[in-house]
């Protein structure tokens, strides 16, 4: 195939979350084969919405060589500007990250003035997880304009039907993130770090703690654990957004303080690999979900996962050979899949089928599926 030019927008380093991972990822796998214009922003979100600080310069390794930082995404002006520097690079593609309907009024304006260029959207989730008025009349305005589509989840095509009825898309297993094996810790090393001894049983809760993370379902799974199985602890790592006093009310009454160990607040790049190295078990518990970056965080450590069955989860989740798939708001279910995976000894057997899964969930399929549309 020949060598393509693509421009590719979303957040990089030194943006943090998620979602800049996968752009950086993506850029990266894309250039091997391709050349890749990386546009970003120079102003992501007004100080007004977004309160705390949007970047996180203290880990270069998902630095993203040669990244213009163009986009002022509340700046029309500079909006206009960026798509005419675009249209003159005269594209095969252009590939826009999409995950919040604040981004609508930027890339419609991109869309307008940049010419007819075969636009993709990477769809995250088509509809944001915590939903407003307005945010479908604006996603539809959005990504009626593109001519095909990135799903990470069967349920987000019918989302994406919902609003583009002849919508051309492509469904695709969200990438694995590996990048953050820095140090290539053992399990024994990363408990040391973290004052975990090596004979307790270790699960990790990690990410952004909101209500539809569930993370109550498995604080109320663990007196169930505790009848059946010793030495047992949570490590719940993430930003609580102030809403901390919630959970720690739920641990008070349920009498399971010793039982769980939390870790408030942002988590920088090279800190990730300590809390996936020691733990056993990643538990996703949540209430609803398009897909997740945290199973593919896992799965980057070979690490077997609990989820619910919501969203894209079940769909990169092969139930009892990579982990297990449970009823969602249930928290005997929890239980008895996390007392099940320990009396059975499973993580020998969940390992090895999480590498022969491996191509799967790969940035070179990615690019793949990418460059072939």
């Amino acid at each position: 195939m020949k060598k393509q030019k693509i421009v590719l927008i979303g957040p990089v380093y030194p943006y943090k979350g998620g979602i800049s991972h996968y752009t950086g990822q993506m850029c990266r796998e894309l250039s091997k084969t391709n050349d890749v214009e990386m546009i970003s922003y120079k102003m992501q979100y007004p100080k007004f919405l977004f309160h705390k600080e949007q970047r996180d310069y203290e880990n270069d390794s998902f630095k993203v060589d040669k990244t213009k930082y163009l986009i002022n995404t509340a700046n029309p002006f500079n909006i206009i500007k960026t798509a005419g520097y675009i249209k003159k690079l005269k594209p095969d593609k252009v590939i826009v990250q999409w995950w919040h309907p604040y981004f609508a009024p930027c890339y419609i304006l991109l869309r307008w003035f940049m010419g007819r260029q075969k636009l993709i959207y990477v769809c995250h989730n088509v509809f944001p997880h915590e939903r407003f008025p307005m945010d479908k009349k604006l996603t539809q305005l959005t990504l009626k304009g593109g001519k095909h589509y990135i799903l990470h989840a069967k349920e987000e095509a019918k989302e994406l039907l919902k609003i583009k009825k002849d919508a051309r898309y492509t469904i695709t297993p969200h990438p694995t993130y590996n990048m953050f094996r820095f140090e290539g810790m053992s399990k024994q090393e990363a408990r040391k770090k973290i004052g975990i001894s090596e004979d307790e049983k270790l699960l990790l809760f990690f990410g952004f703690v909101r209500p539809y993370k569930g993370l109550k379902h498995l604080l109320n799974a663990i007196p169930v654990i505790n009848k059946k199985l010793e030495k047992v602890k949570l490590l719940v790592v993430g930003d609580f957004d102030n809403d901390r006093q919630t959970y720690s009310e739920i641990i008070e009454r349920l009498g399971i303080s010793s039982n769980v160990i939390i870790k408030d607040g942002y988590t920088p790049d090279r800190e990730v690999e300590k809390y996936f190295a020691a733990c056993d078990l990643v538990v996703l518990p949540y209430e609803s979900a398009t897909q997740s970056g945290i199973v593919q965080i896992a799965y980057g450590f070979e690490k077997p996962v609990v989820v619910t069955e919501v969203g894209g989860l079940p769909d990169v989740v092969t139930d009892q050979k990579t982990g297990y798939v449970v009823p969602p708001m249930q928290p005997q279910a929890l239980a008895d899949a996390i007392v099940r995976y320990y009396d059975e000894n499973k993580e020998d057997f969940m390992i090895k089928n999480i590498k022969e899964e491996a191509y799967r969930f790969s940035w070179e399929r990615m690019a793949e599926i990418v460059e072939n549309i």
